[in-house]
């Protein structure tokens, strides 16, 4: 099966996402970074499935209510539980978390995350991963 990528009419998804959603974390492997908070930007592009799927010609204009979309806000308010709930040593390991959490929604069928450490080298802007993962 191929899965459609972000905003793509023929197959009827739209593109949401979340720009640089920056949060302290509790992230590293090295013993200093147990001990203090560090600035991570979060990026999320998701390929959401319309509401109007059943009907590729024309598109989805349906009601102007929150249920029959995907609702940002609670990604982010999840993203934002789930990044104060622990420490983890990987960006990749937060990555694959957020990315769980993005395709819980079963609309939507692809997410692509980008988690990026800021404060890491003083001579580079941010050091991170990001991945795209898909609902089955």
């Amino acid at each position: 099966m191929e899965y459609p990528r972000y905003a793509d009419a023929a197959r009827a998804t739209r593109r949401m996402f979340i720009r640089d959603l920056v949060l302290t974390a509790s992230i590293g492997v090295h013993p200093h970074e147990h001990e203090a908070r560090q600035r991570i930007r979060i990026n999320l592009d998701l390929s959401v499935l319309d509401d109007g799927a059943q009907n590729l010609s024309r598109p989805a204009v349906g009601a102007d209510d929150l249920a029959r979309v995907v609702d940002y806000e609670t990604i982010v308010n999840d993203v934002r539980a789930a990044v104060a709930a622990r420490h983890v040593q990987l960006v990749e390991t937060l990555a694959e978390r957020l990315a769980e959490i993005c395709l819980e929604d079963a609309r939507v069928r692809l997410v692509r995350v980008c988690v990026e450490k800021l404060d890491v080298f003083a001579d580079a802007a941010a050091a991170g991963v990001e991945i795209e993962r898909r609902n089955t």
